[in-house]
């Protein structure tokens, strides 16, 4: 397969992905507005700070407040991991790919595209929210199960499935990295039915309330974290999306297990293991911010990886709270 066309699935799965979770917590923090106990409303600035992008919002507006908040992630074409600069990233790669992906998922992909640009325009975001932000995230779903079911399983499709994964492990990383470090705003919040909220709130940004209750029923924040960074069978959690990218990787090269032949199968290897061995008591012990940071790294170096070994280019240099970008030939298209 050309460089080329895997670099547009990889980042066409990556872009999608990454408006689809925006979605998510934005439609979860619209809820909590009727979900929190007296006059606690939700907070806006975390939703910014899960992007790595507030330096990028405090140059545009002066407050958090939810319209301005909503606006920037959303529909704000200036920026571009805002929903509509993501899905319009993601139609203009899987154009240049129509002869490998199916036409129905260039058909799904471009009629999202089009759904949101007009919702920009009738400001569906606070007109009908929560039906919009479903209709988002429903039509990510329906795009992966198209992938899944018409796309042959070959480089491309692995292609498509590592981007999606690494994108993945990094929003659910930030979310819960967010609520931790960030979100309650007093201690004296803690353990009380504000903060449950909170928790269940984060369990419901990556679609795993209902999941982790038949595991561990009664929410704590170890038992979150537990959930989120190391069950193997979530789909959303670290562990597995690590493992899903790992596998993807293996299935594009042909390297045996337990060997690596590049830069970006050692990263992977490397990190999967650290995932594989460690666990939330340890986590807690050094810092559970210290260690969502640390790991917002490596995916980053992961990242970095796959471009510079599949695509002949490394990504720009970037903190390691920033989002991972586009590469260079993606940057064009902006």
């Amino acid at each position: 397969m050309l460089s080329r066309v895997a670099e547009a699935i990889y980042w066409m799965s990556r872009y999608v992905e990454r408006a689809e979770n925006t979605a998510r917590f934005i439609d979860v923090n619209l809820h909590l507005m009727l979900d929190l106990p007296g006059r606690a409303s939700p907070q806006w600035e975390p939703l910014v700070t899960t992007t790595g992008d507030l330096q990028t919002y405090a140059k545009r507006y002066e407050t958090f407040s939810e319209e301005n908040v909503v606006r920037f992630l959303t529909f704000d074409p200036a920026y571009p991991n805002s929903i509509l600069s993501c899905l319009s990233k993601a139609r203009e790669n899987g154009r240049s790919v129509r002869e490998i992906i199916s036409s129905e998922m260039w058909e799904q992909i471009n009629g999202l595209y089009l759904t949101v640009k007009e919702a920009a325009v009738e400001d569906k975001a606070h007109t009908t929210p929560h039906d919009f932000f479903r209709h988002i995230k429903m039509s990510k779903h329906l795009l992966t199960g198209l992938a899944e079911e018409v796309m042959s399983h070959g480089e491309g499709w692995q292609f498509f499935r590592l981007g999606m994964m690494l994108e993945r492990a990094d929003k659910t990383s930030r979310i819960l990295d967010v609520k931790y470090f960030i979100l309650l705003p007093r201690v004296d919040y803690a353990g009380s039915p504000y903060d449950n909220i909170e928790w269940a709130a984060v369990l419901k940004s990556a679609s795993a309330l209902e999941m982790y209750r038949k595991r561990f029923h009664r929410i704590t924040p170890r038992n979150v974290a537990e959930f989120l960074l190391f069950d193997l069978h979530f789909p959303r959690a670290v562990r597995f999306c690590a493992n899903e990218s790992q596998q993807a990787l293996r299935a594009i090269t042909g390297t045996p297990q337990r060997t690596f032949n590049n830069t970006a199968e050692r990263r992977i290897g490397r990190f999967n293991a650290e995932l594989n061995y460690n666990d939330v008591e340890e986590v807690f012990s050094c810092g559970l911010h210290e260690f969502i940071d640390n790991l917002q790294i490596k995916l980053n170096e992961i990242g970095g990886a796959v471009g510079e070994t599949f695509f002949g280019h490394p990504p720009a240099p970037r903190t390691s709270s920033d989002p991972p970008p586009p590469s260079s030939s993606q940057a064009q298209q902006e």
